[in-house]
């Protein structure tokens, strides 16, 4: 199965090289990698045994942020692959990841999610490191060992867009991310929302990714205000809260008025940049 490899990408070129050092060293590499740079019209080189295709995209003034979902969508309509694996600048792939993707999506079709590590620390070496470092070097997520893996699921709350796979038919036909939802939170969510709508199952496969270390906001006060709003389109569209445990930690900081039961969240005041400095973590995730 020939498949090409989506990655959407703002001056992160460190973790973009490594990316692409695993795609190298994949036990089945893609057709290409499709590479989109978010407001980075002239970013560092990179160096990819496998066809690059690049792409430039600038922000629009309807967006807050950087346009994750329409970039997504402008990698995948670019694609000249029949299958496509979306993947997070952040991830490494493991050796066997894009094999086990692809025999996912032909056993199962749909959405097949690889199986995040975190890495605990930023990788110092020059050369980066196989599986075996890798693995020892990263734990996983503890949400992730909810799902049951290699099987179709219901759980689609639990699809996060950083690395999976799906026919470009299936993603044509459930219509790409939806660019109502700008900058950070919720987009995967309604994705995955959407495909179950067309009935297209999610798969949680065993096929290892390793997210690469950078701080966090834990919660994300530095994406406040897109997560509220983002969270206020989702309820709309789905009749769901989606995000609800960081929407419950804005609630206890006094910055929002939210009960999960009610159909609308208020405002009350956006965090200071001394509550998000201190928001600042160094955890693997």
């Amino acid at each position: 199965m020939d498949f090409s490899v989506l990655v959407i990408a703002h001056r992160r070129t460190g973790h973009l090289q490594r990316l692409l050092d695993g795609v190298q060293a994949s036990s089945w590499r893609p057709q290409e990698v499709v590479v989109v740079y978010m407001d980075d019209p002239q970013p560092d080189p990179v160096s990819c045994q496998v066809p690059l295709q690049v792409i430039h995209l600038q922000s629009g003034p309807e967006d807050r942020g950087l346009p994750l979902a329409r970039a997504r969508n402008t990698a995948a309509h670019h694609a000249r692959s029949e299958h496509l694996v979306f993947l997070d600048v952040d991830c490494i792939p493991s050796m066997p990841a894009f094999s086990l993707l692809m025999r996912g999506l032909k056993e199962h079709a749909g959405l097949v999610m690889a199986s995040p590590r975190y890495l605990r620390a930023a990788l110092q070496e020059v050369a980066t490191p196989g599986d075996t470092t890798l693995r020892e070097l990263s734990v996983a997520h503890h949400l992730r060992q909810t799902v049951a893996q290699n099987k179709p699921s219901d759980r689609y709350e639990m699809f996060w867009s950083l690395g999976f796979a799906i026919h470009a038919a299936d993603f044509q036909r459930i219509g790409g991310f939806s660019t109502a939802y700008t900058g950070y939170g919720a987009e995967d969510t309604d994705f995955a929302f959407t495909a179950r709508d067309h009935g297209l199952p999610v798969v949680f496969s065993d096929a290892t990714v390793f997210h690469q270390h950078h701080g966090v906001c834990k919660p994300p006060l530095n994406h406040f205000a897109a997560i509220v709003e983002n969270a206020k389109i989702f309820r709309e569209r789905w009749g769901v809260w989606p995000m609800e445990g960081w929407l419950h930690a804005f609630t206890q900081r006094g910055l929002i008025d939210f009960d999960p039961g009610c159909p609308t969240l208020h405002v009350i005041r956006e965090p200071t940049s001394r509550e998000v400095q201190e928001a600042y973590s160094e955890v693997a995730y």
